[in-house]
């Protein structure tokens, strides 16, 4: 028989299995690491079989209850499974996956992942039943997205329409992921390049020079000059609320990057230990003031109250959503500098700039772009990142100040 701490430790392998507990009662462990209970019985001499539910949602005394409740339904000539849930449609089973992914995601990439299954998968093949797609379905609807530049986003949702039918295997919806043998068939990935970077002050200064005269949206021109003068991720940016902005008035302003918006382990995003403090210079506090002010206005117009406290500090006119993920690198694209710079390239040019500028804050530089700080043989040093909590914010701070002063002749 099972016991609870054996359901705990069940680790995925490179092919689903199963652990007996007794009596038809299984575990079922897929190689993504998903694990349900399920029950096998008879009806009319034929085997079938009942999902019970996901661990840790439904533990092992659970699954048992479950399990006893089916045979009582089984004995009194019932079918067991007229009173689970049964997803029929792909799309149904997505929205079910995209629902149980949602509390490890941060609310900027929960939406980016729904909105290419809408936009491409969708259309394809969500009304289908589950046991009705093919490979070939899979494959022809992945060969679409390619054929318009998009290898990178054809191989992601692979894996997510993969991810989809694991989830319904487990549920007893399906029993075979048509996605799993189709990699093969799509294009290589284009060769991994180094994000685009201006590499001088100058060039620079002229960049944002240029984004400021451009005829656009004023949110989107302010989020440019912050995330250049934070040197953080755009995702990071797009997701920036004011709560997230500490004594903006006082005499040492910070953002306080949540860690589910960084890019760090799973396991770390859930902990605030792993919140990332970025010093903001006079510049970039002068950038979210014109945002401010922007908001106020607007709603000023619209008689409208207006969410200052975790409202989003950039978002679209609606004042709902966040930015695009193209937007930024849209202005750019209409800028003489089309092609020699993207917005993650900001990082590159600060840490260029920044290790020339101030030779001995390297290790400083490298925190403030928030990277695992490194032994002396270039490993990362896990011992000094999990004791070492302190933030150098003084040094990070004389930093960035020094960053928003060189960028200052445009901002």
């Amino acid at each position: 028989m099972l016991t609870n701490a054996a359901v705990k430790a069940a680790r995925p392998r490179a092919a689903a299995y199963k652990l007996a507990d007794g009596a038809g009662l299984h575990l079922y462990v897929a190689p993504t690491g998903l694990k349900s209970f399920r029950w096998r019985f008879r009806v009319a001499g034929k085997e079938q079989l009942l999902t019970l539910g996901s661990y840790p949602e439904v533990d092992l005394l659970a699954a048992r209850a479950r399990a006893d409740a089916a045979r009582e339904q089984l004995a009194r000539g019932e079918d067991p499974r007229t009173r689970s849930t049964r997803v029929e449609t792909f799309e149904a089973a997505a929205r079910a996956w995209h629902a149980v992914q949602l509390e490890g995601w941060t609310p900027v990439h929960a939406t980016d992942v729904l909105v290419s299954l809408e936009r491409d998968v969708f259309p394809a093949i969500g009304p289908q039943p589950l046991s009705a797609i093919a490979p070939a379905d899979v494959l022809e609807l992945l060969r679409a997205v390619e054929r318009r530049g998009a290898r990178e986003t054809a191989r992601r949702l692979r894996q997510r329409i993969s991810a989809v039918f694991e989830l319904a295997i487990g549920e007893g919806w399906c029993e075979i992921d048509p996605a799993e043998k189709v990699a093969r068939g799509l294009k290589k990935p284009a060769a991994v390049r180094h994000h685009a970077a201006l590499m001088t002050t100058a060039d620079a200064c002229a960049l944002l020079a240029e984004v400021d005269q451009l005829d656009a949206s004023p949110a989107a021109k302010l989020a440019s000059r912050f995330l250049a003068l934070t040197a953080m991720r755009w995702a990071a940016v797009r997701g920036a609320r004011w709560s997230e902005i500490e004594d903006l008035e006082g005499a040492a302003p910070i953002w306080r990057v949540p860690a589910a918006r960084m890019k760090l382990a799973a396991a770390k995003k859930g902990d605030a230990a792993h919140d990332h403090v970025v010093p903001l210079s006079p510049a970039a506090v002068a950038v979210l003031h014109e945002a401010r002010d922007m908001h106020l206005s607007a709603a000023n117009m619209h008689h409208e109250n207006v969410n200052l406290h975790d409202g989003l500090v950039f978002c679209t006119a609606g004042r709902t959503s966040p930015l695009g993920e193209a937007a930024i690198g849209a202005l750019y694209a209409r800028t003489s500098f089309a092609g020699l710079h993207v917005p993650h390239g900001w990082r590159a040019t600060f840490s260029t700039i920044m290790n020339e500028t101030m030779p001995l804050e390297r290790g400083a530089i490298d925190q403030a772009l928030g990277h695992t700080l490194k032994a002396e043989d270039g490993s990362a040093a896990k011992v000094e990142g999990a004791y070492n909590r302190s933030q150098q914010l003084d040094r990070r701070r004389r930093i960035f100040n020094a960053w928003g002063a060189a960028l200052t002749p445009v901002i």
